[in-house]
């Protein structure tokens, strides 16, 4: 990776790319929606607080970085923002809706197993099985554009390692927290 992303960007960008799939007619997004995606206590992890200022100054920094664009068309009262991270006219990185979806999910949720991406990312895309799943994580771990991913240690007591997006940097694994375990049950 090339440009990397702060935590804070990390989660726009991944709010963005998630609000175009799940809610297009939403999309583009106002710095407020922005904000309420970013803060959103369901399928993020970790849960965020973050105000205005802190979104808009992401929000500005991603614009000098071309990971997103800004607009207000004659007749819109707010600014609209949406990516251009990935698979956009201006984006070098093209991805499948598949790997599009399992960055997605990492980016909004952090370090997942298979198992857990699976579950969470099935509004993005549908995997016909855990094969499919693991054969996309496979593929954006040994891009060579990437890697994108990168599968962690496996934790003790646990039956499956967990995955980590690469867009912040090299992971840290001993700064993590450990899975919640709420999946390791098989769902």
């Amino acid at each position: 990776m090339k440009t990397l992303l702060s935590p804070v960007e990390a989660r726009i960008i991944g709010c963005l790319l998630e609000k175009q799939v799940t809610t297009p007619d939403q999309y583009p997004m106002s710095l407020n929606g922005v904000v309420t995606a970013c803060n959103q206590k369901s399928n993020r992890e970790p849960v965020m607080t973050l105000g205005e200022t802190g979104v808009q100054d992401a929000l500005d920094l991603l614009t000098k970085k071309h990971l997103i664009t800004s607009f207000s068309g004659s007749g819109q009262r707010v600014v609209k923002y949406e990516h251009r991270f990935c698979n956009s006219e201006f984006g070098q990185l093209r991805f499948s809706a598949a790997e599009l979806a399992l960055v997605t999910t990492l980016l909004l949720r952090g370090p997942q197993t298979p198992g857990e991406l699976r579950t969470r990312s099935t509004r993005l895309h549908e995997f016909t099985d855990m094969a499919e799943l693991e054969q996309t994580l496979e593929n954006l771990a040994a891009r060579e554009d990437g890697p994108f991913v990168v599968r962690l240690a496996r934790e003790p007591g646990k039956r499956e390692s967990r995955y980590m997006h690469l867009f912040s940097g090299e992971v840290d694994e001993a700064a993590l927290p450990a899975s919640s375990g709420a999946s390791e049950s098989g769902d």
